[in-house]
């Protein structure tokens, strides 16, 4: 049986090899880990078959761990013996004085003051006047920023906009226009892992979406943001 396990893995290795340089080198790792997972799982079966629990224990992690299995995927009848802890998933979107995290979960914001006379600052930490000052500045100064803070006085004070601008349409109101986002800054606003695949990628741009949109309760800026972090991350698959 191990010679058997054995001659199967040199064959994947070769496949692999082969194709490495042709292909979407993420993509060709991500399939290795799968296969190595799935060898290493069946080589613990065997060695516990016959009696050598200790080997079959670990080798039986690193498959789960290459497999990724967590709390969330686990086979069903394992989930109640092995509770696996998954971290919450968070985006941040960043602007030149203002960095925004976003909780998938709940869609709760919160955010830092990079640059300005309040920087070091959490945005939770700050009152009505100091908010004013803030925006004021970001009006004059940051563009990004601007519609970065707006979204977040959507979400903590409703209403805010009538009071200060008299304006109800600029939840609808694309303020800056970004130039070319990077793949970091992509997976940062999806809050992704570099490498992710395509079904991770759709899987986070929609539980964004559902909080967002402005049919939601969000902003035209923070969708616009989301939708080109999926572009961009996507053009790597086509």
């Amino acid at each position: 049986m191990m010679l058997l396990l054995g001659i199967a893995l040199a064959a994947l290795l070769w496949w692999f090899a082969k194709g490495y340089a042709r292909s979407d080198r993420a993509a060709v790792t991500r399939a290795l880990k799968i296969v190595g997972g799935i060898l290493a799982l069946g080589v613990a079966v065997v060695l516990g078959a016959k009696g050598r629990i200790d080997m079959a224990l670990l080798l039986g992690g690193f498959g789960a761990w290459a497999l990724g299995w967590g709390a969330l995927n686990l086979p069903e009848p394992w989930r109640r013996i092995i509770p696996v802890r998954t971290p919450p998933r968070s985006s941040r979107i960043r602007s030149a004085m203002i960095e925004m995290e976003i909780d998938h979960a709940t869609g709760r914001m919160e955010g830092a003051v990079l640059a300005g006379t309040l920087a070091g600052r959490r945005l939770s930490s700050l009152d009505h006047s100091a908010l004013r000052r803030l925006y004021d500045e970001c009006s004059a100064l940051d563009s990004e920023g601007l519609a970065l803070l707006e979204a977040y006085l959507d979400r903590r004070f409703a209403g805010w906009r009538e009071d200060a601008q008299g304006d109800r349409d600029t939840r609808t109101r694309v303020h800056a226009q970004a130039g070319v986002m990077s793949k970091d800054e992509a997976y940062q606003i999806l809050g992704l892992q570099p490498g992710a695949g395509l079904d991770e990628i759709q899987k986070a741009y929609r539980t964004l979406m559902k909080k967002l949109h402005p049919d939601q309760g969000g902003t035209a800026y923070l969708a616009a943001r989301v939708n080109q972090a999926r572009e961009t991350l996507l053009s790597r698959h086509r």
